[in-house]
C-alpha cells in the first residue's frame, strides 16, 4: 500500500531542523512521493535543491503563489520562464487567485494565473490551482480558456457539491487533505460525492495538520490519516483509497 502527498511544502523553514527525519518519517509511513510546489523567486533554488537532494522522492514544480504576485509581477513571470527552461517540473504550479489576505493586485493575480494556463498548454504539463475565497472566478476563467485544454488539479480544494461537480466537468481533480478531518468542515459532503477518481490525498504542510494533530506543524506522515478518513467517508477500504489516489496522482503528473 502506497500513497503520494502531492502537496507538501518540505523546502520551507518549518524543517529546516529536522527535515531528513521528516522525509523518512514520510517513507516509513508507506508515502511513495512527495510533490512540491513553488512559491516565488525567493524560494524557487531552496525548493529545486531540496528536491536535486531527494531526487525521484521529491519532484518540483514551477509557478508563482498568488499572495506572490506584487509590483514586480513582471520581473517574476520572467525569472519562472527562466526557470521552465532550465528544469523539468512536474506541474505549474502552485498558482491562482487568492482574495483572502489581500486584494490589492487582484488584476494583476488574474494577469499571471492567465499566463500560466498559457505556459500549461506550452509545456503540457497540469496545473496545481489555490483558489482561497476565489473559486467561482477561477472556475470563470477556465471555462473562458477552455480551448487551451488544460487539466490539474485545485488545491485544497474549498468548494462545495455544485462547485466540485463544476471543477471536474472541467477536467481537474480536487485535492483534499486535513480539512477533511475537521469537525465543522464541509469536505466530508464533497469527498461523499466525488468519484474516488477524481481525489488526490495532500498534507500542504508544514499547514493545515488533520486531526488529531491540529496546533502542531503537518507533514506528509500524516496523509495515511487524511486517506483513512476518506475511507470511512466512502465506506472503501483504506488501500481502495491508497490504490486509487496513486493512480490517480501517476496519471496527472505523468509519474
Amino acid at each position: 500500500m502506497k500513497f503520494i502527498d502531492t502537496h507538501t511544502h518540505i523546502y520551507l523553514e518549518q524543517f529546516d531542523n529536522d527535515r531528513t527525519i521528516a522525509i523518512e518519517n514520510a517513507q516509513k509511513n508507506s508515502i511513495e512521493k512527495m510533490l512540491v510546489p513553488d512559491i516565488d523567486i525567493t524560494h524557487r533554488q531552496k525548493m529545486l535543491d531540496v528536491c536535486s537532494q531527494n531526487r525521484d522522492f521529491c519532484l518540483p514544480m514551477l509557478g508563482i503563489h498568488p499572495t506572490s504576485v506584487k509590483e514586480d509581477y513582471k520581473n517574476e513571470l520572467n525569472l519562472l520562464k527562466i526557470a521552465l527552461e532550465k528544469q523539468t517540473p512536474i506541474a505549474i504550479g502552485e498558482c491562482g487567485l487568492d482574495y483572502y489576505w489581500d486584494k490589492t493586485f487582484v488584476e494583476q493575480q488574474t494577469e499571471v494565473f492567465i499566463e500560466h494556463l498559457y505556459l500549461a498548454q506550452h509545456y503540457k504539463l497540469p496545473l496545481v490551482i489555490h483558489s482561497r475565497k476565489s473559486l467561482n472566478e477561477i472556475i470563470r476563467l477556465l471555462k473562458q480558456y477552455k480551448h487551451l485544454n488544460v487539466n490539474g488539479v485545485f488545491h485544497c480544494f474549498p468548494g462545495n457539491t455544485i462547485e466540485a461537480e463544476e471543477v471536474m466537468n472541467l477536467g481537474f481533480l480536487l485535492g483534499i487533505g486535513g480539512v477533511v478531518t475537521y469537525k465543522n468542515s464541509t469536505m466530508a459532503e464533497v469527498v461523499k460525492y466525488a468519484p474516488i477518481d477524481c481525489i488526490l490525498l495532500e498534507t500542504d504542510a508544514p499547514y493545515l495538520p488533520p486531526v488529531p494533530y491540529r496546533g502542531q506543524r503537518n507533514e506528509s506522515a500524516y496523509i495515511p490519516v487524511i486517506a483513512k478518513k476518506i475511507a470511512e467517508i466512502k465506506t472503501m477500504s483504506l488501500e481502495e483509497v491508497a490504490d486509487a489516489t496513486t493512480n490517480n496522482a501517476k496519471r496527472l503528473f505523468n509519474l
